[in-house]
């Protein structure tokens, strides 16, 4: 009879799902926290987890492990469903170890990661633990590179989406910096490379952790979390969107969603939301959320480099990743920052097949010593080179202005735009016109009876020979000046004939981008 061995399964099985002791829910749930099981069933559709090597144990021995030695150890494995497509998942379990990643925990990721890179799946880590466990030594360490060979041999090929609901520190982090999008929890997420007590005893700083290394921190300064939220059931709902809106692999496209916004609606408003005068601010979210369908979009990186938008976002039930310069933050100016912003998701989009839309309004990048000592032409070629790579279908839209390197660099018809489309009204030179004449005609207007006049008649034929808004257009680099209520029925009849768009890049073992 089965009966007996069945008993012992579900004892098993219970005492794993269990955790250490009868209160370690409690203490989880004390301080603000899910446990790892409750995660996963939040994360996924409702009865579809399947768990592996629930019963997996360590085999170290020494400094008191051999006495301890719980079943799962320390993480949960297994897959499931996100709106009915798969999705793998592991979540630190906090209660045991405190998450602490030793050998056969590590293996336990090891194996799902290569479940899901054959599968062809999204990978999904929920973070939440110590770091390396020190009773087991070098053995930890060698769990962490097994993790980081994975993260890369599967980069570009799944989804990969770290979510930290929990301390991340030391080598630990390097996991979630190497996936394509993190998530992060106000007050319960942390990461850092050493910790406040290593930095006060080296520098002589006194931190806090969440001042060092919370998810504010990450998401407005140092640019490692992509989305932050202020609860766990928020955070994982996001995760969930995000992963519809994205193919399970780069050799299948995202899932196409029916939607009654009509391909064809007219953008009356956009009249309204964009000033005529080039350098009066607005909101470029405004003008997205009405060309894009239902004025829904899910946008990347939003509290970092905010003079440029990253979003991703449906245009006929179709996923397209939209970047657009942002007038309302420092101009729109290109920097450092919004350079690898947008450098990054250009190439996310590109590796999953997303096409990409760029709304250009920008009036040149950043100048400054701080810039330039810091590297801005390196950093400005990453976002050249991740256009000038990409070969998904590329669409770039002139509302107003676009000059100089500035305007090479956010997709130009020369660097490979598919179609380049602008507004009425645009302006696309070296330079504005005010800037061009005060370099081109100096020694005139100092020589001048009446300076102000000679500079005014100087400014208007410059606009009228080189920056008036079909000088482009009759250059063909741009394909078709439209009307800027047409603009979300072009678009759409855009991706649709470009969506068998075939381009090869040369052979290589893969390109040198500037870093």
């Amino acid at each position: 009879m089965l009966t007996d061995p069945l008993e012992r399964l579900h004892e098993l099985r219970a005492a794993a799902r269990g955790g250490p002791d009868p209160g370690a829910d409690a203490r989880q749930h004390a301080k603000g926290k899910l446990t790892a099981h409750e995660r996963i069933a939040l994360l996924l559709d409702k009865g579809s987890f399947t768990e592996i090597e629930s019963l997996r144990r360590h085999r170290a021995s020494g400094f008191g492990l051999e006495a301890k030695r719980p079943y799962g150890d320390g993480v949960v494995t297994g897959w499931g469903l996100v709106e009915g497509r798969p999705v793998f998942v592991y979540a630190h379990d906090f209660r045991v170890f405190g998450g602490a990643l030793g050998e056969a925990h590590a293996q336990k990721i090891h194996k799902l990661m290569d479940m899901a890179l054959a599968a062809g799946a999204p990978l999904v880590s929920l973070n939440d633990g110590a770091g390396a466990r020190i009773q087991e030594g070098v053995s930890a360490l060698a769990g962490y590179g097994g993790i980081f060979q994975r993260n890369t041999r599967a980069s570009g090929v799944i989804p990969q989406i770290s979510v930290m609901l929990g301390p991340c520190a030391g080598g630990a982090a390097y996991s979630p910096a190497l996936t394509d999008f993190v998530f992060a929890v106000r007050d319960i997420s942390q990461m850092f490379i050493t910790g406040p007590d290593v930095v006060h005893a080296v520098t002589g700083e006194r931190v806090t952790q969440n001042e060092l290394g919370g998810a504010d921190v990450h998401a407005s300064l140092s640019g490692v979390a992509h989305f932050v939220h202020d609860d766990e059931e928020s955070c994982l709902a996001d995760v969930r969107y995000l992963l519809s809106l994205l193919p399970p692999n780069n050799r299948e496209l995202a899932p196409v969603v029916p939607t009654g916004d009509p391909a064809d609606r007219s953008l009356d408003a956009v009249l309204e939301l964009v000033p005529a005068a080039g350098g009066q601010a607005y909101d470029i979210r405004g003008v997205i959320e009405e060309i894009v369908d239902d004025g829904e979009h899910m946008e990347v990186h939003a509290a970092w480099a905010p003079n440029i938008v990253c979003t991703l976002a449906r245009l006929n039930g179709h996923t397209v990743g939209v970047v657009a310069n942002q007038p309302a933050a420092l101009a729109g100016v290109l920097d450092i920052a919004a350079s690898e912003k947008a450098a990054r998701f250009v190439q996310f989009c590109d590796a999953f097949s997303i096409p990409l839309i760029t709304l250009v309004d920008v009036p040149g990048f950043l100048p400054g010593v701080t810039q330039e000592h810091d590297g801005i032409i390196r950093h400005g070629a990453k976002l050249l080179y991740a256009y000038c790579n990409a070969t998904v279908p590329r669409i770039s839209v002139v509302l107003r202005k676009a000059y100089g390197g500035a305007y090479i660099v956010m997709d130009s018809r020369s660097t490979g735009a598919d179609l380049a489309l602008a507004w009425p009204g645009n302006e696309i030179a070296v330079m504005g016109a005010e800037g061009a004449v005060n370099v081109l005609f100096r020694r005139e207007i100092a020589a001048a009876e009446d300076p102000d006049a000679v500079r005014r008649d100087r400014i208007e034929e410059y606009r009228e020979s080189l920056v008036h808004p079909y000088y482009a257009a009759e250059r063909g680099l741009v394909d078709e000046v439209i009307d800027p209520r047409e603009t979300r029925a072009v678009l759409c009849r855009a991706v649709a004939m470009l969506a068998t768009k075939h381009a090869d890049l040369p052979h290589r073992k893969h390109g040198n981008p500037p870093q």
